[in-house]
């Protein structure tokens, strides 16, 4: 029988799931959206094996991915946490997308009671600022969650793919629970600045693409064809030639698998959990069957000579590409 773990994020005692679910994949920006009533069933199945910490977002879609969790959970939203985000520009009765970002208070407040409404719930446990909005002072943005918080509406503020200095202007004004940003073997720029910030402030970590968008399973290598409405066709680290060199990672969590008797996948999102205990990943999926070989990492235990060998090995490889496409690089770490 598995047990599923627990880590608290923040100070302000909010206890998840040692690993969580990203639900975006489900609606969005992978292809096509996958089966609806597949996804509530996939959504359900990953509670009942333990999962309580479920990642969605007014964007993804928009409003699809909400509606989707906010269905799913409906029957065991006490037991859950539901973590969403504000901050684009969308029309919010159309879903229109208007380009760049909107997080002046009024909007921010609005979006709130627009994001309860889709997810079939009185408050949003975890409320991030999804981009840093640069027309926008923190201490303002922060300023208007507070307010929710304060309704009881919030209970705990967040902060995604931003810079330290914002981290911190943010969290004189209002604590903040968690920040997500990308992390993983595949993408380990967290490790200089934000990691020790977070850890002096006494702020969770929730990486979102902890397996590299799915490249860290060891199932895409540089024949892969991805569908024409994935954004990877868009990013240069999966390039024909940006996949062929960077395979060489790939390589070095097979080669600690195969002693392990574990995946790639596992040992990857072991490395992470490894790194500190306020680390959440939250790895998504619309299989079920990775869903539970992910769950596997939680009880693989790397030994500390693993974890050297795994970094130092890593270290070593110089990840061809970046991130990102430019427009959505220049809209993190600010």
């Amino acid at each position: 029988m598995f047990a599923m773990k627990t880590r608290r994020l923040g100070s302000g005692g909010l206890e998840v799931s040692a690993l969580g679910l990203g639900c975006m994949s489900m609606s969005t920006a992978y292809g096509p959206p996958a089966d609806r009533q597949e996804m509530m069933k996939l959504i359900r199945a990953a509670h009942d094996r333990g999962v309580t910490l479920f990642d969605t977002a007014e964007s993804y879609g928009p409003f699809a991915n909400e509606e989707l969790v906010g269905e799913a959970l409906a029957p065991i939203r006490d037991r859950v946490i539901i973590a969403t985000k504000f901050g684009f520009d969308i029309d919010l009765k159309t879903g229109e997308r208007r380009g760049g970002t909107n997080s002046r208070p009024e909007h921010v407040k609005e979006v709130a009671e627009a994001c309860l409404k889709r997810l079939r719930t009185d408050r949003i446990d975890l409320f991030y600022q999804h981009r840093v909005d640069p027309n926008v002072p923190i201490a303002d943005v922060a300023g208007a969650v507070k307010e929710l918080i304060s309704q009881g509406k919030i209970k705990h503020f967040g902060l995604s793919e931003a810079g330290v200095q914002t981290i911190r202007r943010a969290h004189a004004v209002q604590p903040v629970t968690a920040v997500q940003s990308e992390y993983s073997l595949f993408w380990r720029g967290p490790e200089a600045e934000l990691l020790p910030t977070l850890e002096e402030l006494s702020i969770g970590f929730v990486p979102f693409s902890p397996l590299g968008a799915g490249f860290l399973t060891g199932k895409i290598d540089e024949t892969t064809k991805f569908d024409p409405g994935d954004f990877r066709n868009s990013v240069p680290r999966f390039s024909f030639a940006a996949r062929k060199a960077n395979f060489a990672l790939v390589e070095v969590l097979k080669a600690v698998a195969e002693r392990k008797r574990a995946t790639p996948a596992q040992v990857a999102l072991a490395w992470l959990l490894a790194q500190k205990p306020w680390i959440v990943p939250i790895p998504g999926t619309t299989k079920l069957h990775r869903v539970e070989e992910n769950l596997g990492a939680i009880n693989l235990e790397l030994t500390a000579a693993e974890l050297s060998e795994i970094t130092a090995e890593a270290s070593k490889i110089k990840v061809q590409g970046e991130r990102l496409h430019e427009a959505a690089l220049k809209m993190t770490g600010r």
